[in-house]
């Protein structure tokens, strides 16, 4: 099979350039236009079990700096693989469920994310992975993280 559209969701830790790596070599031997999401949780998911809700306020302005850190790193990690810009982009929320949203909404026929694999069925895949397999319109090409 022939990809045309890929779809390379990444975490920007160190390990993301295993991720951005495989996408590139894949979208290369494919002749298929390659876009790069990251996806950033919420703080009342980072901190589940907390009560943020006092930090209101200050958790409204820790996200927005996060979703901007994150528009910035990702735009550079796409301009050195010659990615445009307009082909970046920043989700907010749970991370499976904004992979598929992206991959529907752009037609993507293949997503590739990096795993841990470390628990549950995350064992093989990791929970973001499974997540995105759950549902996904197309393709899911996962890279073991080492």
């Amino acid at each position: 099979m022939t990809y045309k559209k890929i779809l390379a969701a990444v975490d920007l830790t160190d390990e993301a350039a295993q991720v951005l790596n495989q996408a590139d070599q894949t979208a290369k031997q494919n002749g298929a236009e390659l876009s790069l999401i990251v996806v950033v949780k919420p703080i009342n998911q980072v901190y589940s079990g907390f009560d943020v809700a006092a930090l209101a306020a200050d958790a409204a302005l820790i996200e927005a700096d996060a979703v901007r850190q994150a528009e910035s790193r990702l735009v550079e990690h796409a301009k050195a693989l010659g990615i445009p810009a307009k082909r970046t982009f920043v989700g907010r929320g749970n991370p499976a469920h904004e992979i598929r949203e992206m991959a529907s909404e752009l037609d993507v026929d293949l997503i590739i994310l990096g795993t841990h694999g470390r628990h549950g069925l995350g064992l093989l895949l990791g929970s973001t992975a499974t997540g995105v397999l759950h549902g996904c319109p197309c393709d899911v090409l996962t890279v073991r993280i080492k």
